[in-house]
């Protein structure tokens, strides 16, 4: 059965501070010890749950004036699941195309302004990138593969506005779709996060 965007609606009711702006990635088949070497990022202690991550995240910016970005990592079966609290450097395709040499990376973000990217590479080449609040503009070297999954997982592809957006949600459940990893609220609040800082400017 496919998960669908309504599977989501939980994320933005439940974990307020973080829909606003985030940017979730998985990585397949790398622990979150090689995804931070990939990225040349400094470890750091762990956090337990998402609220505590949040809180880490716009201290960091603060202490280094927005030039490092904290990352929350954790593995979920063959994948690591990256999450960045108001970041953007999985959806960055300098940063994550070479980081996805000889594996599969699913990444999608947004940000305060409802500016949202979904990225899908495998070993360095991007097979899709879209903003999931306009699905119907879509690049990379197939861009066109997933549209049936799409479609049934609730991405609106007609040319009027949706009644409701359902961009982010429906972003999370494609990344599902890909991965078969679910997140899910328990993961979020109870997961004990190895963590790392990458520099981003």
């Amino acid at each position: 059965m496919t998960t669908t965007a309504a599977d989501y609606a939980w994320f933005e009711e439940d974990f307020p501070d973080i829909a606003e702006a985030y940017c979730f990635t998985l990585v397949r088949d790398l622990t979150p010890a090689e995804v931070t070497s990939r990225l040349e990022g400094r470890p750091e202690a762990p956090l337990r749950g998402i609220s505590a991550v949040v809180d880490a995240a716009f201290a960091q910016y603060d202490l280094e004036k927005g030039d490092r970005q904290l990352l929350a990592m954790t593995t979920a079966g063959d994948w690591t699941l990256l999450i960045e609290p108001n970041g953007y450097l999985g959806v960055t395709e300098e940063r994550a195309l070479p980081a996805s040499a000889g594996t599969s990376w699913v990444s999608h973000f947004v940000n305060i302004n409802g500016v949202g990217t979904f990225l899908h590479a495998e070993n360095q080449v991007l097979r899709l990138c879209f903003d999931p609040m306009f699905p119907e503009d879509r690049w990379g070297n197939a861009p066109d593969e997933l549209l049936g999954a799409m479609e049934r997982i609730g991405f609106h592809l007609e040319e009027d506005d949706p009644e409701t957006d359902l961009s982010s949600p429906a972003a999370f459940a494609l990344a599902e779709h890909l991965t078969d990893v679910a997140v899910t609220p328990a993961l979020l609040r109870d997961t004990t996060f190895t963590c790392a800082t990458v520099r981003i400017r």
